[in-house]
């Protein structure tokens, strides 16, 4: 079930601290990745004896260690008998996050926590078997990675001797579950796709220079994040407020027993603010805002800062005062942003391409390649080699994958009709290779991924003019209103057979827009809810400008940063229902320094 929330973070940020208790109780966070890449060529393994010129020690290591394990493993070996002799992998990789971060958060005006931290996590990958069918086959997907912490220094030794632990792991686990899968498959009936479980793919070579260590001004990042975080204070019935500044340099590092050398540096700040109120029927409400840029120095200007913590108070205030949703279900608009995030859970997630076999997965568009599953004048490309769109920077990009592979564009949809999936090595019926999607959180196996998913349209309208055509829609159905969802938190998709192939989205600004000519009427309480199928054929016109979504996206292979950029859209049918009231009475104590 995957789901998407405001922040990003990258592949370690679990791992580094980044206001961890916080962030896994509310939002978690952190960025954007660089963008660019060179064509990659094959290479040939490394030895003890004969290090690559200008490699950085850690993949140095990394090949050396490598190349051992994958010719030493299954060899009978002096002084063994034949019947100790191992099943040997057919391919092994070794995938390591070097990350250095800074991480400051404030609330009402005190510092709560300022720290800097460093970490290097390896995942080890063992396959046993052939690309047909290996250790890895269906449920045992998750057990192919087997992590571990890597020392900080460049001590040769030291490195290889962990990576060898986290390798014999690895192996034994492999070989465990490899026994398993062929034991399953002579008892189990036969799979609707019989597609391999790994891909073949050319070996890829890419060394980037490695991001340097994280330098940030505490002291004056500290005032700045205190200073923001105390403009809270001013709003008497905000409960909750954090401003949280992540700053992650981070280096990836790939190697594999194909060839595959990849260094790929990823440099990232972000300042997260969230805040929180009650109304007095017991309902929470919150709303947050993120800004993010490449480096700590391309963020917003304080005073910037200053006047988008005022508006958000303002925000709150008015949220909580607001009256009650009542069930809905007729002509709606969504904003550039709602949108993003709508077509990110409601399709984004069902063109991943694990989603289209086994048989848990609801697979709602397999069949539909070569037909039309959208109004002709949308099309929907997925490019991870973009950073920016216009001033935005886009927390979704990369150069390489987390299987080495070189980032590309995929058309998904053109003209309203379904042409591909997000591909990882994982193969699926009519589509045999990798499209450079395949993604994971460090720990977890990649799987085909979103990494910027971009919308756009061919029938644009003025937003004046959408909004002219929402209320001649309403009108038309007989309603006295229809909706505009200004702004949306999070949202989540099933995509299994166990539920209803549905979706739900949780919007945090929703507005009323009267067909007699009343003034618009803010509303809260409201859930968007639907089926995809349905839902995504009932965009009558777009916008002529289109709004970024960065945040971060849960699913298998973990939590991963993503983008989705779109115009604003209006829709024929919306429905929506109430979300839960909650029980819980306004604060009992007097806030100090409210006035009574």
């Amino acid at each position: 079930m995957p789901d998407v929330f405001y922040a990003a973070k990258r592949r370690t940020a679990r791992r580094i601290g980044f206001c961890a208790a916080f962030a896994a109780a509310v939002l978690g966070l952190a960025l954007p990745a660089a963008g660019g890449a060179q064509q990659a060529t094959p290479v040939l393994h490394p030895s003890d004896k004969d290090p690559s010129p200008g490699t950085p020690v850690l993949l140095d290591s990394m090949t050396t260690e490598l190349h051992r394990a994958f010719t030493s493993l299954g060899k009978q070996g002096p002084g063994k008998q034949e019947s100790d002799k191992q099943l040997p992998p057919y391919f092994l990789s070794y995938s390591v996050s070097d990350a250095s971060a800074v991480a400051i958060r404030a609330q009402f005006g005190a510092l709560v926590d300022s720290s800097a931290n460093h970490i290097r996590v390896a995942d080890v990958q063992v396959r046993l078997g052939d690309p047909k069918l290996d250790n890895t086959h269906g449920t045992h997907r998750s057990t192919a990675v087997n992590s571990l912490q890597l020392p900080l220094g460049d001590d040769r030794e030291a490195l290889k001797r962990t990576l060898w632990l986290a390798t014999n792991t690895g192996y034994g686990t492999a070989l465990d579950n490899y026994l398993r899968v062929k034991t399953e498959a002579e008892v189990r009936a036969k799979e609707e796709d019989t597609s391999p479980d790994f891909s073949e793919e050319a070996p890829q070579t890419y060394l980037g220079k490695p991001a340097p260590p994280v330098v940030v001004d505490r002291a004056k990042w500290e005032q700045r994040v205190r200073a923001l975080s105390k403009i809270f204070r001013d709003y008497p019935d905000v409960y909750q407020n954090v401003v949280m500044l992540s700053v992650l340099n981070e280096t990836d590092y790939f190697a594999s027993s194909e060839g595959s050398r990849v260094v790929t540096p990823h440099l990232q700040a972000r300042l997260v603010v969230f805040a929180v109120t009650r109304a007095d029927d017991g309902m929470d409400l919150f709303r947050a805002q993120t800004f993010e840029a490449e480096t700590i120095e391309d963020l917003p200007a304080q005073a910037e800062l200053e006047a988008a913590m005022r508006e958000l108070g303002k925000s709150l205030e008015a949220l909580r005062k607001a009256p009650l949703t009542e069930p809905f279900d007729g002509p709606a608009i969504l904003s550039g942003r709602a949108a993003a995030v709508f077509f990110h859970e409601v399709l984004g997630h069902r063109l991943e391409g694990q989603r289209q076999r086994g048989d848990e997965e609801g697979q709602t568009f397999t069949k539909e390649v070569g037909k039309e599953v959208l109004p002709t004048f949308l099309s929907v490309a997925d490019d991870p080699t973009v950073t920016t769109f216009g001033k935005t920077w886009l927390s979704g990009s990369y150069e390489y994958d987390d299987e080495g592979q070189k980032a590309r564009r995929v058309d998904l949809i053109q003209d309203g009709v379904l042409k591909t999936f997000l591909m990882s090595r994982l193969p699926i019926a009519s589509f045999a290779t990798s499209n450079g999607h395949g993604r994971a959180q460090t720990g977890k196996v990649p799987t085909g991924r979103q990494g910027n998913l971009i919308v756009t349209s061919t029938r644009t309208e003025p937003e004046s003019e959408l909004r002219k055509q929402l209320i001649e829609e309403a009108k038309k159905q007989g309603k006295p209103y229809g909706l505009y969802f200004e702004d949306i938190s999070s949202g989540n998709a099933e995509t299994t057979r166990r539920t209803p192939q549905a979706f739900q989205e949780i919007p945090l600004v929703v507005w009323r827009v009267y067909v007699d000519g009343r003034p618009d009427e803010l509303v809260r309480g409201v859930s968007i809810v639907g089926t995809p199928q349905a839902a995504l054929k009932r965009v009558l016109a777009t916008g002529d400008k289109s709004e970024v979504f960065n945040g971060e996206c849960g699913a298998e292979s973990g939590t991963i940063p993503v983008s989705a950029v779109a115009p604003a859209m209006l829709l024929s049918e919306m429905e929506t229902q109430r979300v839960q009231q909650g029980t819980a009475r306004p604060p009992i104590l007097p806030i100090p320094g409210a006035k009574q």
